[in-house]
């Protein structure tokens, strides 16, 4: 007979798992107006159909900014690129090469990098892969043409809203603060509760009394603050003692942005031209009193100017001294 073959051994091999890509979404809006928060939602939303429509990836995280693409530093960008020296992610999913980065040279960088690090970018609406070396000259090039557009709409905004100062019919010039409302037309008006605050506190400050014991004062009265809350901050009341607006009078132009790419908002300080609108509407106090104000506010101040320079003073003002 012939010899009997041993039993062959089995054992079980499982399925390979399947290898899921990980996505990020990188989203920006340039303002943090309520109807931009909206094309944030849109475009999350958009990206998000896209990533799951494709059976080989899984979304890892979606990054979001609200700001200027043209401001060095964003949160949201940063937090990407970190994660992906982490090797946490191995495709950036943008809608657009203009939501990307800030210029042309920024933009050819990031890639540079994430290439390095074997990364692909996808940007959606012009249906370019990093991965294609064919793109490299296309990506390029509409980079050039969405920074180009990018300082044509600033300019172009910065002159509108430049003309809208210098005829008077810009809607800065009757935008409300607290002690005013609007009546049917969009107007100024005084809204006359609060305005009996404005008045008290102009009052208070006047009397020696110093913000913080201002704020304790509308405490113990019961007066809310404008944002309804029970305590008023010191920076609430520093901005009613400080804003021309109640002597009828409104400055446009306290702050400006720079140049492209920067696009930081900086404090006018004299190095642009601000617009002053005289009997823009009813004073709840007079300039006497608000100018009063003013002088008193730099008397008590801790800074004073020496030789064109800031320098804080030996002693500060105390509202047992000032009564």
């Amino acid at each position: 007979m012939p010899e009997e073959l041993p039993k062959p051994k089995m054992s079980y091999i499982p399925a390979r798992v399947k290898q899921f890509k990980n996505v990020a979404i990188y989203c920006r809006v340039s303002t943090m107006h309520k109807a931009q928060e909206d094309s944030l939602e849109n475009q999350i939303a958009g990206l998000k159909h896209y990533v799951a429509d494709n059976p080989n990836w899984q979304l890892y995280r979606v990054y979001t900014d609200q700001d200027s693409g043209g401001n060095t530093y964003r949160q949201g960008f940063q937090d990407m690129i970190f994660d992906c020296y982490e090797n946490k992610i191995d495709i950036v999913l943008v809608k657009s090469i203009s939501r990307f980065a800030r210029n042309t040279v920024d933009l050819l960088e990031t890639i540079k990098r994430l290439k390095g690090l074997r990364i692909e970018v996808i940007f959606h609406q012009e249906d370019l892969r990093t991965s294609e070396t064919e793109n490299d000259v296309l990506i390029s090039t509409l980079g050039a043409i969405a920074q180009a557009e990018s300082e044509s709409t600033g300019e172009a905004i910065k002159w509108g809203l430049k003309q809208g100062f210098l005829s008077g019919k810009s809607k800065l010039y009757s935008r409300k603060c607290y002690g005013y409302k609007h009546d049917q037309d969009g107007e100024l008006i005084i809204d006359d509760e609060p305005a009996k605050v404005v008045r008290l506190i102009y009052d208070l400050y006047l009397s020696g009394l110093s913000v913080l014991l201002i704020s304790r004062e509308l405490a113990k009265k019961q007066i809310k603050s404008p944002q309804g809350k029970d305590s008023w901050s010191i920076r609430a009341i520093q901005t009613v003692l400080n804003n021309e607006k109640y002597t009828g009078r409104v400055i446009l132009g306290k702050t400006f942005t720079d140049e492209f790419p920067k696009n930081k908002q900086r404090i006018n300080r004299g190095q642009q031209e601000r617009y002053l609108a005289e009997d823009a509407h009813v004073p709840i106090i007079d300039i006497q009193t608000f100018e009063k104000v003013q002088e008193e506010m730099r008397r008590r101040s801790n800074v004073g100017i020496v030789d064109g320079r800031f320098l804080r003073k030996k002693s500060h003002y105390s509202s047992r001294k000032g009564s």
